[in-house]
């Protein structure tokens, strides 16, 4: 099989998937966030796996910035990142671009609260863990669309 026997709309089909599991993707990564702004507010101390010290993470001063906590700055970034793939997935290629932005940023950061929670506070927090995660699987999946390419208008499909 030649890829002029691929038909075209795979292609497309795989550009449309991708912002669609991103949307997924950050709707998971803001639940998360959103259940440990509960979880902040309440003063309820949030049940931890073993080998995990989450009390020690987010009793820390790393984390909350200016009073806020930082779950609510991933609860913004992942609701900004869950509605820029889905317009991407209804169409509109800027937002996808956009949202490339986004997943950078939010990557970089869990990758400095990666580093901060070992190096810094030397405990894990199963919680934040899980939100890297996801931000380094939004980032992925944008990834992975530079790859996906729209084939020409002028290649004839079967």
């Amino acid at each position: 099989m030649t890829s002029s026997d691929i038909p075209a709309n795979n292609t497309k089909t795989a550009i449309v998937k991708l912002p669609l599991a991103a949307s997924f993707v950050a709707l998971i990564g803001l639940a998360d966030a959103v259940y440990l702004i509960i979880h902040h507010y309440t003063a309820e101390a949030v049940p931890c796996g073993e080998g995990f010290d989450c009390g020690a993470v987010l009793g820390s001063s790393y984390a909350e910035i200016a009073g806020i906590p930082l779950a609510a700055f991933g609860a913004a970034g992942y609701f900004a990142a869950f509605s820029l793939a889905l317009l991407a997935a209804f169409g509109d290629s800027r937002m996808w671009k956009l949202f490339g932005v986004q997943a950078s940023l939010m990557a970089a950061v869990s990758a400095w609260l990666i580093y901060v929670q070992y190096f810094i506070i030397h405990a894990w927090c199963q919680y934040c863990l899980f939100s890297a995660a996801t931000s380094f699987t939004l980032f992925l999946l944008f990834v992975i669309s530079l790859f996906v390419r729209t084939p020409p208008s002028n290649v004839a499909t079967i």
